[in-house]
């Protein structure tokens, strides 16, 4: 790596960044420790609980649809803003909103939120890294995902622990921690977000965005910053530069293009395929899923804190060698092993075996490893990373909107699949849907490690 990197500044930037990803992680898990209790206080059918959790994916897919375009033209330093300011609002909403009409409407706000960020804080920190460390800042923000998730869960463990379920009358911030505690669960992370509504102010702009909008002399000064000297930043410059002339005006006649349409329809397949391997199942319905194998509400909710515990660890893991083992070993090696914990899980729950609820927690907790140093892992940064400067914020939208479709089907099918399939049937579709991710993967993805953001462009232009 160059000598002079300002590592301590970039990982600054990068850290601020992923904080997004906190907010991203607590809003998508924090809605595991409420789904019975809403369900119960509402009197929800099987498939207005998939809508209650599946809603908020309905706000995610159109935050996606619309963050590339905000993105490339706003810049991604406000746009990380804009959702800051939607996770604000969904929070506070969730906590006060007076029926289940204005609960959906205040998830699906933040829903929005999610989709923006995960479109942005991404990009933003894949566009301010060096080459030879960018696997591992961009994985800041799957970790920051985990630690969103593992707070979520922790949260919902502790609000559930001292909760007089009971205790039904009284004000708001009464029954918020106690017989509608799922209102102080919602409403916590307005905590984080105010974190990351104060820190973005000090963050720049990205300057490949800035060299995109003709605004080079302030990117030169970002640049600078970063690399410890005005001679490499000069080149960096010059290197986007290079790569956006005689590109065409329109960002959607450039997505057209052979390689980069080839691109954008390889990340949307493994963005939508990532979603069909049991991820957000787990994440949606954990304590659920432990309650059907016969643990108590409270041993469910501490079971699913033990799954954040190890997802937040292995994706610590993940971030110090994804740049080392490189992307696709990471997933030939933990998808294999997603497989067999699958099918493990699945043989638990035929009966077939008397097994007990030791080894359901020990296969679910290897299952969250297989998946937190693998695909989880990998799918940020490769998304990423995968597209020319020019198109990044639409192309990655489009991968996103592919993603967030497949978390929506999920988040609103698996109470049916679990009803009807049976859960060993679901765990099983879970396995079979990790064989074509692999494919994929291992026949039409490149390995992106070490390579700068102009050669990966490169690389799909000559494809």
């Amino acid at each position: 790596m160059r000598k002079n990197v300002n590592m301590a500044y970039v990982v600054f930037l990068s850290a601020v960044a992923a904080i997004g990803g906190i907010l991203f992680g607590y809003d998508t898990a924090v809605i595991s420790g409420t789904t019975e209790i809403v369900k119960a206080q509402f009197g929800l059918s099987v498939g207005l609980e998939g809508w209650y959790v599946g809603c908020a994916l309905i706000g995610s897919i159109l935050g996606v649809a619309v963050a590339g375009m905000l993105s490339d033209t706003l810049g991604r330093k406000k746009t990380m803003l804009i959702s800051a300011l939607m996770f604000s609002i969904s929070a506070i909403g969730c906590a006060v909103c007076a029926d289940f009409t204005q609960l959906v409407v205040f998830r699906i706000i933040g829903g929005f939120g999610i989709g923006v960020v995960s479109i942005v804080s991404p990009i933003y920190i894949s566009e301010v890294a060096v080459a030879e460390k960018r696997g591992t800042l961009v994985s800041l923000y799957q970790l920051a995902i985990t630690v969103g998730f593992l707070v979520a869960y922790l949260v919902n463990y502790l609000v559930l622990k001292n909760a007089d379920t009971t205790l039904t009358e009284g004000s708001l911030t009464t029954r918020m921690f106690n017989g509608e505690y799922w209102r102080g669960m919602l409403g916590y992370e307005t905590l984080p977000d105010l974190l990351f509504l104060a820190v973005i102010f000090f963050i720049p702009e990205s300057p490949r965005w800035l060299i995109v909008k003709g605004r080079g002399d302030k990117a030169l000064g970002i640049l600078t910053r970063i690399y410890g000297s005005r001679e490499e930043a000069l080149a960096r410059r010059a290197d986007t530069e290079a790569s956006i002339q005689g590109e065409v005006k329109s960002e959607w006649k450039a997505l057209l293009e052979p390689g980069i349409f080839k691109a954008v329809l390889i990340g949307s397949a493994i963005a939508i395929l990532g979603q069909f391997m049991g991820v957000n199942a787990v994440l949606y319905y954990g304590p659920k899923i432990f309650q059907d194998a016969g643990l108590s509400s409270e041993g469910s909710m501490f079971s699913t804190v033990l799954v954040g515990v190890v997802n937040m660890l292995t994706t610590v893991i993940a971030l110090l060698i994804i740049d080392k083992v490189g992307r696709k070993q990471l997933v030939w090696w933990g998808v294999g092993g997603m497989i067999f914990c699958l099918l493990c899980i699945g043989i638990y729950f035929t009966g077939i075996l008397p097994l007990g609820t030791g080894f359901l927690l020990t296969f679910f907790l290897l299952y969250v490893f297989c998946t937190a140093i693998s695909i989880s892992a990998v799918v940020f940064v490769l998304l990423s990373e995968m597209y020319p400067n020019r198109v990044r914020g639409l192309a990655m939208s489009i991968a996103g909107l592919a993603l967030w479709v497949g978390t929506y089907l999920i988040g609103q099918l698996t109470p049916w699949m679990l009803q009807s399939l049976t859960p060993a049937g679901t765990f099983f579709l879970f396995a079979a849907m990790c064989v074509p991710y692999l494919l994929i993967m291992w026949k039409y993805v490149p390995e992106t490690t070490g390579k700068t953001l102009e050669e990966i462009e490169q690389y799909w232009k000559k494809s």
